[in-house]
């Protein structure tokens, strides 16, 4: 069986918090273009099902941005905090959505897990933390 953890986060003014209890799994590092640009370095993403998020409050002022023709991300229209990457209308991901992890409240009990769309990644850095790479998804 699985293990699970509890999460709770919010965004940086505290106007979107959410909470939830989903399966303890890696946390991935997403070097994609679009990721960088939405948060100036890759986006370090906690993925549970869609169904273990839970608001508590703000979820009406969580804003989302259609960023390609089957994902969009979530944002606090109020202090612009990155919160959330859904494949809304992928098949296989829609029901599932991925969590920034710096939203979190430590401690998470999370672990890094793999790097994808590294063919993509930033000419600024390296990787060298030795977590599997994959040139586009795992």
């Amino acid at each position: 069986m699985t293990k699970t953890i509890e999460f709770k986060g919010c965004c940086l003014c505290g106007a979107v918090t959410f909470e939830g209890e989903a399966p303890n799994e890696p946390v991935s590092s997403c070097h994609c273009k679009q990721c960088r640009q939405w948060g100036s370095g890759p986006f370090e993403a906690y993925s549970v099902p869609l169904a273990d998020l839970m608001f508590t409050s703000g979820e009406d002022t969580v804003k989302y941005y259609e960023s390609s023709e089957f994902a969009r991300r979530g944002f606090c229209s109020k202090c612009g905090s990155n919160l959330f990457w859904h494949a809304d209308r992928h098949p296989q991901w829609k029901d599932r959505i991925a969590i920034a992890v710096g939203t979190l409240e430590q401690p998470t009990g999370l672990t890094a897990g793999n790097h994808i769309f590294c063919a993509t990644k930033g000419d600024y850095y390296e990787i060298e933390d030795g977590r599997p790479q994959y040139a586009h998804e795992d």
